[in-house]
């Protein structure tokens, strides 16, 4: 979280300023360009690590045909044949296939003039990055209209030194806090997002990436689960998963080498669990979907960048009726678009909800896609917990009957600041049977989150203690705990649950207990 790293705050909102100075003050334009920069820099240093390694291929093999103005190449009546000769010479020379090893940040991050640098990383490095996974890839697809826009040569190579800069930071960061977990578009999204009045407009919020560790914790994504986000902005969630499976491999291989991260989770290095088949199976697993193609291409980048080749990620709504997707994934990590409406004509028929609520028509969605013993971790607003409306009801009994409402987590106000104060929870499920006609969920475990460990101001500043692998434990031994009260943890039986028009927000029970000791207190 950049709050907690007052450098690489400074350092990103240099880089947005210098953006914003030289004429890009769009800040959705300003991300998408940042992050084509970040990307080439991050390919190349991914490049750097490869060598040695048999695993994989370099990104740079063969050879690449350069972009040539050939206005500079005119061949005139006045001239000579010897001249016409050798300008024809030249120009077939510029033409020539040259190395694709010239592409590398590292080496076209000094060419001089700072007009050359501009002319080729906007006609060679930028096509090559559009075509990085192949002509056929869903990568290439989703590129293919993504335009380089920064005209001016002087901004460029100012905004490259800070990317620079950006990446010392945070290598300096990995190494020394223990900030395994680099989100790297994530973070700038999420400054950018802090520069504008209309940050979290149509319900967008980006996830702290503290919260994602803690669901994908209690989801515990394995080696070879498919693995989905139906509303993927930048991919964090799927980031999250594969950042836990990577972990569960090394503590599987060898426990005595993980270490605690700032959030007091354990974390594993991923270069020694990463055998060529492992590489191949989680290439595959990771599929995403959003409705605003700025967000693909990030989310796209994102996992590249972290190392995972072949992402699933497309330009789709999965709430319309050309998503006919059901009982596909294993493990769903989401935040669904709060406050988000929607034109029911638009709505997939499959979709169980009357409603034009995102929040709602997303739960049924996330349920459906899920397969038999399939676990989903899903944040939604404190509303529809205890909403009295039909459409609130009928969500809650098919996330009741569908499948076993394993957990209510409710998280403390103000894990959303700066963005928003909405009160949100965290419904954990497990998938049983689809249109169900009984009940799959007996009782459900509640449970109050009064801190994830950070101050709950716009600030986010990272407190001393460590609540969240504590709420993780706690959710494990669930079964074997044994409360006599409703304070902070306890199970709730179906019964009481359907005498209460399927209320699922943590106070109603909570607030039940307390009334109960005082009725005994008189």
């Amino acid at each position: 979280m950049l709050q907690n790293n007052p450098a690489l705050k400074s350092l990103i909102n240099s880089l947005w300023n210098t953006l914003w100075s030289g004429g890009i003050s769009n800040p959705i334009t300003a991300i998408e360009q940042i992050t084509y920069l970040l990307f080439m820099k991050r390919i190349d240093q991914m490049e750097s690590k490869k060598k040695g390694s048999a695993n994989s291929g370099s990104r740079f093999t063969g050879t690449y045909k350069p972009y040539v103005d050939e206005s500079l190449y005119q061949i005139t009546n006045k001239m000579s044949e010897a001249d016409a000769k050798e300008v024809d010479k030249s120009l077939k020379e510029a033409l020539k296939p040259r190395p694709n090893e010239e592409l590398r940040w590292r080496n076209f991050k000094d060419i001089t003039p700072n007009e050359k640098m501009l002319e080729h990383v906007r006609y060679n490095v930028f096509p090559f990055v559009k075509m990085l996974n192949g002509d056929s890839s869903r990568f290439t697809k989703n590129m293919a209209n993504a335009v380089f826009i920064i005209e001016k040569p002087n901004l460029l190579a100012e905004v490259i030194n800070k990317i620079d800069e950006i990446f010392i930071e945070i290598e300096k960061d990995a190494d020394k806090g223990g900030h395994a977990f680099q989100d790297i578009q994530g973070d700038v999204y999420e400054m950018l997002l802090s520069e504008i009045a209309q940050a979290g407009k149509n319900g967008q919020f980006r996830t702290p990436r503290h919260i994602i560790k803690l669901m994908a914790e209690l989801v515990e994504p394995q080696l070879g689960d498919k693995i989905a986000d139906p509303a993927c902005g930048t991919a964090g969630f799927l980031l999250g998963a594969y950042q836990y499976i990577l972990t569960d491999l090394a503590r599987k291989k060898n426990k005595q080498k993980l270490e605690k991260d700032e959030d007091g989770f354990d974390r594993g290095a991923t270069s020694s669990v990463l055998d060529k088949k492992k590489k191949n199976i989680l290439d595959e697993s990771f599929y995403g979907f959003d409705i605003d193609i700025t967000m693909v291409r990030l989310g796209l980048m994102n996992l590249i960048m972290h190392g995972i080749d072949n992402p699933k990620i497309e330009y789709k709504d999965s709430l319309s009726k050309n998503y006919n997707e059901t009982g596909e994934y294993n493990i769903i990590l989401a935040n669904p678009p709060f406050t988000g409406k929607i034109d029911k004509e638009g709505i997939n028929k499959s979709i169980r909800i009357d409603s034009s609520s995102t929040e709602l028509l997303f739960l049924d969605r996330i349920s459906s896609l899920l397969c038999e013993n399939g676990k989903a971790a899903v944040i939604i607003p404190e509303g529809v917990l205890f909403g009295s409306s039909n459409a609130h009801k009928k969500t809650r009994e098919i996330i009741l009957k569908d499948n076993h409402l394993d957990a209510v987590i409710s998280l403390p106000e103000g894990a959303f600041k700066p963005y928003t104060a909405v009160k949100t929870s965290i419904l954990v499920f497990t998938k049983i049977n689809e249109k169900s006609k009984v009940w799959n969920t007996d009782k459900v475990w509640f449970y109050e989150l009064k801190s994830d460990g950070y101050s709950l101001d716009d600030n986010r500043r990272r407190l001393k203690d460590f609540p969240l692998p504590d709420t993780k434990l706690a959710f494990k031994k669930r079964e074997k705990t044994r409360t006599i009260d409703r304070k902070t943890y306890f199970f709730v039986p179906l019964e009481e649950i359907q005498k209460n028009d399927l209320d699922l927000s943590y106070n109603r029970y909570k607030e039940l207990c307390l009334r109960r000791t005082n009725i005994r207190a008189t």
